[in-house]
């Protein structure tokens, strides 16, 4: 599968000098021209309820991104999969493997994953930190807090290990029994990256990650699951009863 993935890309390079490939160099070339310290739109999926953003930031070498979406799923069924450390691979944009490192609490958790990379380029892996803030009285929302430990881990070699990759998650229950999801994060990938492949990465990543997490929620395998949660969660029509 990855070698596959890497020919597509190669592929991809290689019809670079198309009408169709020129236009999508110059779109990007257009948005880049317009990235400051304020959000700028990326993409705005109306179809799927999907919006993408980005802008750089002092201090920092790439873009940060953000992402909104509305999903038709429960609170339930979105911590399930958040906290599915050996699936993230099935929706994580270009994951190779996931898995748990430690769960020091239902609220923290460390754990690992591999990243694919455009072709001609090292594979990346991660070591993050998960920390969440589950819903109290007066504030229906749960938080998600992702972030990088490059030295929690020995290095893997041939994997480049990632300086950052940072995601703060804000899951929210809707009255209409869906959940609104804004993340806000950066990615440092370590290394050297050539920059057609950065932007690649940064312009696709959020989004197809949106989508990866709309199809993993609409799987019978995370809707019926029986297993427990970590910690109570409360939907629209519920969390009034917190307690």
């Amino acid at each position: 599968m990855r070698h596959t993935t890497k020919t597509l890309i190669l592929s991809l390079i290689c019809a670079l000098s198309s009408p169709i490939a020129l236009a999508a160099n110059e779109d990007l070339d257009e948005l880049q021209t317009k990235i400051g310290k304020d959000w700028v739109f990326v993409k705005n999926d109306q179809r799927h309820g999907f919006k993408t953003y980005a802008k750089q930031e002092d201090g920092k070498r790439f873009r940060s991104f953000k992402a909104e979406a509305v999903f038709d799923a429960s609170m339930e069924s979105f911590v399930r999969m958040m906290t599915d450390f050996d699936n993230l691979k099935k929706w994580t944009w270009h994951a190779i493997d996931s898995k748990l490192l430690k769960k020091v609490s239902p609220t923290e958790y460390y754990f690992y994953v591999t990243h694919d990379s455009p072709y001609g380029v090292p594979d990346r892996d991660v070591a993050l930190h998960m920390l969440i803030e589950p819903q109290s009285k007066g504030r229906s929302s749960l938080t998600m807090t992702i972030r990088a430990v490059p030295d929690y881990i020995p290095e893997r070699p041939p994997f480049v290990r990632m300086l950052a990759e940072e995601m703060n998650v804000k899951i929210t229950p809707l009255a209409d029994g869906k959940i609104y999801v804004i993340s806000e994060g950066y990615v440092d990938p370590g290394g050297n990256m050539a920059s057609w492949a950065i932007n690649f990465v940064q312009r696709s990543g959020p989004y197809a990650t949106l989508l990866g997490m709309r199809r993993m929620l609409q799987q019978p395998e995370v809707i019926n699951s029986k297993t427990p949660l970590p910690f109570p969660v409360y939907n629209y029509y519920n969390y009034d009863n917190l307690p």
